[in-house]
């Protein structure tokens, strides 16, 4: 049974800067439709980059500690027990970061809709998903991020049908 104190921490990352641990309860629950993952962060580290999805509405409840959230207006420190939701769209725009100097440990709810998009304005990129974020990978999953400079025309290596 999945608990929220006593989590069984099943993944991690290791990238400088973006380091955590994660306990997925949602799945631990028996969760299909409706994504719940705490995340401990050690001190000086955060989840992601700062991003914006575009089908899944998401809310922070904090855990444990003093995290620091970005949004579109700023970086507010945020307190034990506080609840924040992001919205679908730009105006949804969220990071976490531990500037404190000990982990703290954050609740994240998603919805669990795919396809999805995510915007990343620092980077400007794109990242187009046909599974939901955090999602089991399958063997047709498209999961790729793309830099908006590239993009291309509509019509770019488009021809009409020809009669068989």
């Amino acid at each position: 049974m999945a608990n929220l104190f006593e989590p069984e921490f099943e993944e991690e990352s290791d990238r400088p800067g973006f380091r955590w641990r994660r306990a997925r309860l949602g799945r631990q629950a028996g969760g299909d439709r409706l994504g719940a993952s705490l995340y401990e962060l050690p001190p000086g580290e955060a989840t992601f980059p700062f991003h914006a999805h575009f089908a899944n509405e998401e809310m922070l409840v904090v855990v444990d500690g003093r995290p620091s959230l970005r949004t579109v207006d700023g970086w507010h420190e945020l307190s034990q027990g506080e609840v924040v939701s992001f919205p679908v769209g730009r105006d949804g725009a969220h990071q976490v970061l531990n500037r404190t100097d000990r982990p703290v440990r954050i609740l994240l709810i998603s919805e669990m809709n795919a396809p999805e998009v995510s915007f990343y304005p620092d980077s400007n990129k794109i990242l187009a998903g046909t599974r939901p974020p955090g999602g089991d990978e399958g063997d047709d999953d498209i999961f790729e991020a793309f830099d908006l400079a590239d993009a291309a025309d509509y019509w770019a290596g488009e021809e009409p049908p020809r009669e068989p």
